[in-house]
């Protein structure tokens, strides 16, 4: 009996809610205000479609995920509406504590829209698991996937929203070494220590197109390979390839699209990326005849140099003001949904096939 990954997605989204609520977490402190005052204040004057999508778009899948978990986990009927309930007291908590943040407005509306996204989102997986869909996508997933393959199809699932965070490289996930040198920059600033520290990223040498190009196939490879270690069947293996390839355009081009507008969508596919993805999707195809052993052990040597050459990357000044928008602008809500996915995905998935290698050489 295959464990769902519902409760694991959904335990995911709720962090990931929970960062994009809270971001920056900078000067906590009591402004003299109740926690819940927001629950009895005016309607806020500024208010857009764009502010009652998100609010309602980012609790749905929370909201189905944990309806999910509960019912492939045996809950009676009659009790998995308490799921949705924890939700909704996640949202309350978090606009609460915005309270605590003067970067942040906490907002009854804001609470009630993610509440509305939320039974939205339990509904719609109650609905579906009556119509015979879940128990349809189990019976299918017994037939694609190996058995406790539950880790790799959570990574291949949030793989493509960590593409929509902008990176300095097309399908450049993982660039966390630029972010944790400038912290230690600011932390060890006017020390004897800071010149010890390599120079910040803004003064590396920009990549050569070939490491460009390298990188964009490797991003690319890398979720295929992780793809046909927890799936067997060749011509499966094929639609694995294609679905990647497919996600990775369309995650990419939609980032560009809400950082540069839609008439820049496809701005990221200069001749490189272009060559990178044909270049990655030639090699997943040769690997479709592979065993998965081979294809975890490439999968991890690959990552290594992937994660080598991305996090030599420089970040230019158009790049850096392209994350402000999104870490500070509309985009914020995003932020915590697909900078750190983008951010640990790589370290995830090394992690789970050393995990998976470790598991199955046991077993043999």
């Amino acid at each position: 009996m295959h464990k769902s990954t519902a409760w694991p997605l959904a335990a995911l989204y709720a962090a990931l809610v929970t960062y994009a609520s809270l971001f920056p977490f900078v000067e906590w402190r009591d402004q003299g205000i109740s926690s819940w005052a927001f629950l009895l204040a005016p309607p806020p004057r500024y208010w857009t479609g764009f502010d009652v999508a998100i609010n309602i778009a980012g609790y749905v899948p929370l909201g189905g995920l944990v309806v999910l978990g509960a019912l492939r986990s045996g809950w009676r009927r009659s009790s998995v509406w308490l799921a949705p309930l924890g939700v909704m007291l996640l949202s309350l908590l978090m606009e609460a504590l915005q309270s605590y943040l003067p970067l942040r407005v906490p907002s009854r509306e804001d609470f009630l829209l993610n509440s509305l996204g939320a039974g939205c989102g339990a509904i719609l997986a109650f609905v579906l698991e009556r119509a015979g869909v879940i128990d349809h996508w189990n019976r299918v997933r017994s037939r694609w996937f190996v058995p406790q393959s539950r880790g790799g199809i959570v990574l291949l699932s949030t793989w493509p929203l960590g593409l929509l965070f902008p990176s300095s490289v097309p399908l450049g996930l993982g660039q966390v070494v630029s972010k944790v040198q400038d912290q230690l920059h600011a932390a060890l600033a006017d020390s004897e220590f800071d010149g010890w520290l390599p120079a910040p990223a803004n003064e590396w040498p920009v990549l050569a197109p070939g490491t460009e190009l390298l990188c964009v196939a490797l991003g690319l490879l890398i979720p295929c390979l992780l793809g046909f270690c927890i799936v067997r069947a060749r011509w499966r293996r094929m639609v694995v390839v294609v679905v990647t390839t497919g996600s990775a355009v369309l995650a990419t081009t939609l980032s560009a699209a809400l950082s540069w507008g839609p008439v820049h969508a496809w701005a990221w596919l200069d001749v490189p990326a272009q060559m990178g993805v044909m270049t990655g999707a030639v090699i997943a195809v040769l690997f479709v005849f592979s065993s998965w052993r081979a294809s975890a052990a490439v999968a991890l040597l690959a990552l290594g140099i992937y994660l080598s050459l991305l996090n030599q990357a420089p970040e230019s000044p158009y790049f850096a003001q392209t994350l402000q928008l999104w870490e500070q602008g509309r985009f914020i809500r995003f932020n915590g949904l697909a900078q750190w996915v983008g951010w640990l995905w790589p370290y995830a998935a090394a992690f789970y096939l050393l995990g998976q290698i470790a598991r199955r050489e046991t077993k043999t």
